[in-house]
Order: C-alpha cells, then sequence, then structure tokens
C-alpha cells in the first residue's frame, strides 16, 4: 500500500470520529465547548496582558453564547515570570480574572523553571492558582491534540 493511501484512509477514519464525536447523544446544556490554550513564551507586559485580555474576551464571547469554554494559558521560557510571585506585574488582573472565570488553568513549563532557578540560584514561587505541567510546549499540543484552538500569546 501506498503512503498517500494509508494517509487518505487514515484521514477518512480522522474525519469520520470528529464528524460523529459529541453527537446528538451529548446534551447541549451538559457538554463543554472545545478549550482554548494560549501560549506565553514571552517576558513583556504587553505579551502577558494580551493573554489576560484574550482569556477574558473568550469567556464573556462563549458564556454570551450559552457556552462554557475551558480555556488554559500556558507559559513557556521567558513567558514563565506571568506566573512568577516574585516578578510578574499582573498578580491583581490574574487572581481577578481566575476568580471570575471558573474554567482557566494557569500553567508554567516545569523544564523552563528549572532552567531559570538554575539560572538564578533561587527557588521561584508561583502565583496562586498556577500549577506546573512538565513541558509547556508538550502541554499546548496534548490540547491540540484534543481538538483545542491554539493562540499564540
Amino acid at each position: 500500500m501506498s503512503s498517500s493511501k494509508a494517509w487518505s484512509r487514515r484521514g477518512l477514519l480522522a474525519g469520520a470520529s470528529i464528524l460523529t464525536a459529541g453527537g446528538a447523544a451529548a446534551g447541549k446544556e451538559d457538554r463543554l465547548v472545545d478549550g482554548v490554550v494560549i501560549l506565553i513564551d514571552s517576558n513583556e507586559p504587553t505579551v502577558m496582558g494580551h493573554a489576560i485580555s484574550y482569556s477574558a474576551n473568550l469567556a464573556r464571547h462563549f458564556a454570551d453564547k450559552g457556552a462554557r469554554l475551558l480555556i488554559e494559558v500556558v507559559a513557556n521560557g521567558k513567558g514563565i515570570d506571568v506566573f512568577r510571585a516574585d516578578r510578574t506585574p499582573l498578580t491583581e488582573p490574574l487572581a481577578t480574572l481566575r476568580q471570575s472565570v471558573p474554567n482557566l488553568t494557569y500553567s508554567m513549563c516545569a523544564s523552563s523553571k528549572t532552567i531559570a532557578e538554575a539560572k538564578e540560584q533561587i527557588v521561584i514561587p508561583l502565583i496562586a492558582g498556577a500549577s506546573l505541567v512538565p513541558f509547556g510546549i508538550g502541554r499546548v499540543v496534548e490540547l491540540q491534540l484534543k481538538g483545542w484552538a491554539y493562540i499564540h500569546g
């Protein structure tokens, strides 16, 4: 079998599973809309602020349509500053957003954190509500493979 036929068959099967996933059996009220993952890989305040704006606006947009949206903000590389209790300029807005959007998750790349800790010779404290994932980019891909939309902050 040629590789083009194998890809066509795989594509057909993937398409069929996408079309049938969450069909009529799933109640509209009980089902969560697919999620959105927002990647922050910069420590520039404007970029970090965009992630907050995107999260708030997306939550509001889908709530206005009667849907709940899962949102995960993933910080990777220099972007981990957004969830660093000792560095973030956004402590208050992040806390407020987390309280107002119940389906919001903050994730920091553990690998980037370890590298920064070794370089700076400190233990990096996380803001309240943030958790570690082994690899930020790995988390982004995991969520994309589950059907989540991707936004680069």
